[in-house]
């Protein structure tokens, strides 16, 4: 009997281990940044322009506007959750194709951003990084894209304001949901201090949704995307399933191609 207690001992003593470890080390597992100089050059084919956001509680976001000839619409682009502008602006350049201009923004201890994570606080800069925007474009003109962690930023702005429309990437459902998926075994919703619920802030979109999600991706699962998708009006989303695509790759798919093609040549 005391071994028995000594050893159902040590299993509740590794179980709260393990909930303190995610408790401690959960913005490690959700935030991936890497970080730049202040100084660092940026280098692009494409012409742009480098911005510095300030925010109220001192918080600096760099930001990188790419720009075409004779645009005719802003892709307002919320990245994923690794990386930095040096390379999400190869990334989203890909989209000045399109005649469109593009400005992307990296999160706060992200490249040469500065500041302290909070799931408030990364709201209240998307909402800056949207007025910034308006500053340059009406409304009816911004597309709002978000890839992976950044669609809970794109389906919130879009939610608050009245964009044209909102493409999203490999987006989930909630990463609660998410996470008490992947960590069935331990008290997710008292552990997570960021909850960044998609469904919720997708309810309040009016405009046209657009999400694209790959059949083969294991960071967010194409079942999140979908669940995602199946919360909204039917006249509203739109879901485009890449067959054999993963999580980083479905630029590597025609079908990807054919459906932002779809929806930014509209005109």
């Amino acid at each position: 009997m005391k071994r028995l207690k000594k050893f159902l001992g040590s299993l509740l003593g590794l179980y709260l281990l393990i909930a303190l470890l995610m408790f401690m080390l959960q913005e490690k597992l959700i935030f991936l940044p890497t970080t730049l100089p202040q100084e660092y050059p940026y280098t692009f084919q494409q012409d742009f322009e480098e911005l510095f956001l300030e925010t109220d509680d001192g918080a600096r976001l760099n930001a990188l506007h790419f720009k075409t000839h004779n645009p005719k619409g802003l892709i307002l682009y919320f990245h994923g959750n690794a990386g930095d502008l040096s390379r999400w602006g190869n990334v989203t350049s890909y989209f000045n194709q399109f005649d469109y201009d593009v400005l992307v923004m990296d999160y706060r201890t992200y490249g040469k951003s500065t500041g302290k994570l909070s799931e408030k606080a990364l709201y209240k800069d998307a909402q800056l990084f949207y007025d910034t925007a308006k500053e340059l474009y009406a409304e009816q003109d911004i597309v709002v894209y978000g890839r992976s962690l950044g669609t809970t930023f794109a389906t919130y702005v879009a939610a608050q304001n009245q964009p044209q429309r909102l493409i999203l990437e490999t987006p989930f459902y909630g990463l609660e949901t998410l996470a008490k998926e992947r960590y069935w075994f331990l008290p997710v919703s008292g552990l997570l201090r960021y909850k960044f619920p998609n469904w919720k802030h997708a309810e309040r979109v009016s405009c046209p949704i657009t999400i694209l999600h790959g059949t083969e991706d294991n960071v967010v699962p194409y079942s999140s995307g979908k669940q995602l998708y199946e919360t909204l009006p039917k006249d509203q989303g739109k879901l485009v399933t890449i067959s054999g695509g993963a999580h980083n790759n479905l630029i590597d798919f025609p079908a990807y191609h054919e459906a932002i093609r779809a929806v930014l040549q509209k005109d």
